[in-house]
């Protein structure tokens, strides 16, 4: 067996109706039909509300997708983000979304216009709901989770229907899963933050687990596939549809749909079929819907999707607090009070979606059973076709959020809180009470011999053919006595005299007797071609065969044989005709409005109120009840009829029931008196004999008027005897609020501790960050901070100096700024191969105004060694520069000098490795510089002067005061010259010799000697 529809627990508007779109403020126009006619000329635009809703780490996320929103074009959407913000503080998120975004950005006021191209931001400790195009705005609940998210998007699937956009993003617990599903649930559409790109990923992963999400991407992704489906979905022209509509794309799309999940979609509405691939097509970016036939024949995961689309169920335990209230007061207590100890109770929840409502009816009877102490035998089977909403009812996990549905009671007493997962998880001893199955209601046999069956919100998705045939099959699955629990939008329709109707706003319905003489229709007759047309007479009943009508027949004309010969008609006891005989047409007529087969309506006048006080006495007493002699008005003349009404008993033993035949005969007008009487006036006593009949009967209409009336007081007296049980148990339910209370204040201690706590971290905070700004200020030197993007993070008042920066840049792109600096074009470049590489650049640059700065790129490491940008700095160097040039010109004028002077000049190591040498001394010894500084200069010496030169220059080295010597050096072409050598130590700062510096001294006169 299998359960039906998962679409069946699901939104409580029919799909079939036209659902309005909102606009800006305006009349918004209609959501174009299915292949039909575009919006008014004069109808205001409407445009979709997208829902943001974020907690934990949800700040970053914000920022990532207003950044990546286009800049220069009109969004035509609204946003509204909602976020968990501490309640006693004033939130700085207006600001921080305004950097990243051309839209305008505004705190929610109560009663405020939504309009497109505007960012909504909601308040500290409000709950924000929209209605008519408008916000508004309410005091958080003190009392339970604060489901702010969940909230804020149940109103937005109940205000836009298809047209509501929910995006789920970073944060713990599981606010927004709940939202999320009655977006789906009215064709909306749910994109969720990938978990790998959140901080928190519990609600991402909450959502994620519900099988509804269209979309995981991160933050910096969302605009582009947003922006992409709202164009499909509302602005795409769909009035050339129509045509290839009708050329049988539905009905191909529904045997590829056969074909691959084995359920029949052609019995549902073709309204919701369409929506739904309008919808698909929509996110797939296809125009034409046989271009999205052939994508959907191509590729089987895109029906697997379109199947889950279907399915998609609005569900919540208890949904319709007062609706479970009516089962729980009125029709509970009907159905189980006949019900002996240890009986079965059966229960078929009919589209059971995740189970929730299947757990619901679960603790209504465990309940009830623990209240009365009977210990009834429960049997609960809860079916649907989507297998995965079955594994899910199956596990009974449910998201932290149920917590807004189920009060405290129920939530302790029938659920297991898991801490880790944030989940709660049915408990056993509930969980035992039911069996999940797969079926499809439409195909498969029902279930049979059962007490309550709840089928709510299925039939608006299916035909009225199948609706017609739906019904008659409760009727047969259920006992006499069962309820049927139908949606808001559902009615038994045609089958309504095989029902007594319990609450007419929730639909709930009994299930009458049946009628004398009517056999059960076999289950074969349902399945397995329930819907196939032509097996049975428009608009029949199952048990009105030709078989019954002719038992019905059988039963009138013998009770009619036996006692007169004239017109009868046999009802039941509400008055319905069974079976009617002889000519009526003088006594009734079909009443006004809708047609009706109750003989009361159809009454003629004179006959009405007696023929309602005859039924009454003959139901309540069992007997014969006659009325001779009736005035009753028959096509505009007044004729004599008597009026009898007979119980008949039909069957034997346990299975008797009455049924009542009334017969009509008209009567002789009364007869003149005899001659000779002593009348005074015919007429007159005529009148007063019509008169005295009159007040008889009026006389018996008051007395069972006011019998009824004793009843209905009895009843009363029942009901405040109730009420004053129901007073004493909120009583009792008051003191438990009450120790609840303290156990709040208790918890609202710790937590003002913690906040105190957290207000003492940032305010420490604020006061490093004050210190870091004025550290940054006054060292005076120029910092840019920048992002991955290159985006302008941050920078001190000496980078404007360099850029042309204000505060509103922050955010920017940096290559959008324009800098000051000559000749150096490639900062964004050079900071992009910083963040590529890791590795720092350095480079000195000259302002337009000529100052000089030494500028270094940076990787921005965070205390987790992150690399979450670049930071430049930038030193005024303009000193240095200055003093640089000085040296330089220094060096070049001392350069001059030594170069020109007479002796020859060299710097030598203390290894004797030549340093530095002047022109002269290369021209006296012949080498070019190059040479000299190659060599050492005991090379050079003559050898017979080595030693002793080399002895002096050790005594140099070791602190001796400085030297003068003549000796011999031996030139390049061999030649010998005699030099007088000046040697003096060069010492470093520890006053020790670092080199040496010799002046040599050419002696022409020595050489000429020693020739």
């Amino acid at each position: 067996m299998a359960a039906s529809h998962s679409i069946g627990d699901g939104a409580p508007v029919a799909e079939d109706k036209q659902k309005p779109s909102r606009g800006s403020g305006k009349k918004a126009a209609s959501a174009p039909q299915p292949g039909g006619a575009a919006a008014a000329p004069d109808a205001a635009q409407p445009f979709p509300i997208v829902g943001i809703g974020a907690s934990a780490g949800g700040l970053k996320a914000l920022e990532a997708f207003f950044a990546a929103m286009p800049r220069n074009d009109d969004v035509t959407m609204a946003f509204v983000v909602v976020q968990h913000l501490a309640p006693d503080h004033k939130s700085l998120l207006v600001e921080l979304v305004r950097r990243y975004t051309r839209m305008q950005v505004v705190e929610a006021e109560n009663q405020i216009t939504v309009e497109p191209n505007r960012v909504y931001i909601i308040p500290p400790a409000r709950d924000l709901t929209i209605k008519d195009d408008k916000l508004w705005l309410a005091a958080q609940q003190a009392r339970g989770p604060h489901l702010t998210i969940d909230h804020f998007f149940r109103s937005l699937a109940d205000e836009q229907h298809e047209r509501a956009i929910c995006i789920v993003m970073s944060g713990t617990g599981s606010d927004g899963t709940l939202g999320l599903r009655a977006v789906k649930g009215e064709g909306g559409m749910a994109i969720v933050q990938a978990p790998d790109t959140a901080e928190y990923d519990g609600m991402p992963r909450s959502a994620i687990n519900t099988g509804l999400v269209d979309f995981v991407l991160s933050p910096s992704d969302m605009p582009a596939h947003l922006l992409a489906y709202a164009r499909h979905a509302f602005e795409h022209d769909r009035s050339r549809e129509a045509p290839q509509l009708r050329d049988g794309i539905l009905k191909r799309l529904c045997q590829l749909l056969r074909a691959q999940t084995g359920h029949d979609f052609t019995q549902y509405k073709e309204t919701t079929l369409v929506r739904r691939m309008e919808r698909r097509m929509a996110l797939r970016q296809i125009d034409l819907p046989a271009d999205y036939l052939r994508y959907a024949r191509d590729n089987p995961p895109e029906l697997e999707a379109l199947f889950r689309d279907l399915l998609i169920g609005v569900t919540s335990f208890f949904r319709d607090p007062e609706a479970f209230g009516i089962l729980e007061e009125k029709v509970l207590p009907r159905i189980l009070a006949d019900k002996a100890v240890h009986d079965a109770i059966r229960v078929w929840v009919c589209a059971c979606s995740t189970g929730e409502e299947a757990y619901s009816i679960a603790i209504l009877l465990y309940e009830y059973a623990s209240r009365t102490k009977k210990p009834f035998k429960i049997q609960l089977f809860a079916t649907d076709i989507d297998s995965h909403a079955i594994e899910q009812a199956r596990a009974g996990i449910y998201p932290a959020s149920i917590a807004a549905d189920l009060s405290d009671e129920r939530l302790a007493r029938f659920f297991s809180y898991d801490s880790q997962r944030g989940t709660y998880r049915i408990q056993k001893h509930i969980r035992d009470l039911l069996v999940f199955s797969e079926q499809d209601v439409i195909k498969d046999p029902p279930f049979s011999k059962l007490d309550l069956i709840t089928c709510r919100n299925l039939l608006i998705y299916l035909n009225s053919e199948v609706q017609r045939r739906l019904i008659p099959l409760f009727q047969y699955a259920l006992l006499p006595g069962g309820a049927l629990f139908l949606g808001t939008s559902e009615t038994v329709g045609e089958a309504a005299r095989l029902f007594q109707v319990v609450d007419r706003k929730w639909k709930l319905y009994v299930r009458g007797p049946d009628e004398p003489g009517a056999a059960r229709t076999p289950l074969a007759d349902f399945t397995p071609p329930l819907f196939a047309a032509g097996q049975r007479r428009h608009g029949a009943h199952p048990a009105e065969s030709e078989a019954d009508s002719g038992s019905l027949r059988h039963i009138t004309e013998q009770a009619m044989l036996a006692h007169y010969g004239q017109a009868g008609v046999l009802i039941n006891a509400r008055g319905q005709i069974l079976h009617i005989i002889g000519r009526t047409g003088k006594f009734l007529e079909p009443a006004d409005g809708d047609a009706a087969l109750n003989i009361l309506p159809m009454a003629r006048e004179g006959l009405r109120r007696e023929l309602a006080v005859a039924l009454h006495k003959a139901v309540a007493q069992r007997e014969v009840v006659s009325y001779p002699a009736l005035r009753v008005k028959a096509n505009g003349s007044p004729i004599t009829a008597n009026l009898v009404v007979r119980p008949v008993e039909v069957g034997t033993g346990a299975a008797a029931q009455l049924v009542f035949l009334v017969v009509l005969e008209e009567a002789p007008e009364i007869a003149a008196p005899a001659a000779g009487a002593a009348v005074a006036d015919p007429e007159f006593a005529s009148r007063l004999a019509t008169l005295e009949q009159e007040l008889h009967s009026k006389d018996e209409y008051l007395q069972t008027t006011l019998e009824e009336m004793e009843t209905t007081n009895e009843e009363l007296k029942s009901t405040n005897e109730e009420m004053q049980s129901v007073n004493e148990e909120l009583q009792s339910t008051n003191e438990e609020l009450e120790t609840s209370k303290e156990e709040l204040q208790s918890v609202n201690e710790e937590l003002s501790t913690v906040n105190a706590e957290l207000q003492d971290k940032v305010a420490d905070l604020s006061r490093a960050n004050n210190d870091m700004n004025n550290l940054l200020a006054g060292t005076g030197v120029g910092t840019l901070f920048v992002d991955h993007e290159i985006r302008i993070a941050r920078f001190t008042p000496a980078a404007t100096q360099v850029i042309n920066l204000i505060n509103s840049d922050i955010g920017r792109p940096l290559e959008h700024v324009v800098s000051n600096l000559v000749g150096y074009d490639r900062l964004v470049p050079d900071i992009r191969e910083v963040l590529q590489t890791l590795v720092p650049k350095e480079a000195e640059v000259r302002s337009k105004s000529g100052t000089w700065y030494l500028m270094r790129i940076r990787p921005y490491r965070t205390m987790e060694n992150l690399i979450e940008g670049a930071v430049v700095t930038l030193v005024d160097i303009n000193e240095r520069k200055r003093t640089e040039e000085s040296l330089r010109h220094s060096e070049q004028r001392l350069s001059l000098f030594i170069n020109q002077a007479y002796a020859g000049v060299a710097e030598v190591s203390l290894q004797g490795q030549y340093t530095f040498v002047n022109d002269r001394l290369c021209e006296l010894l012949g080498y070019t510089r190059d040479e000299l500084l190659q060599r050492r200069q005991r090379e050079l010496v003559a050898p017979e002067d080595v030693a002793a030169s080399q002895a002096l220059y050790d005594a140099l080295a070791q602190g001796g005061p400085g030297l003068q010597v003549d000796k011999r050096y031996v030139r390049r072409n061999g030649e010998r010259l005699w030099v007088h050598e000046r040697v003096s130590a060069i010492r470093d700062r520890g006053d020790r010799p670092s080199s040496f510096l010799a002046l040599s001294f050419e002696l022409p006169d020595r050489d000429g000697a020693s020739e």
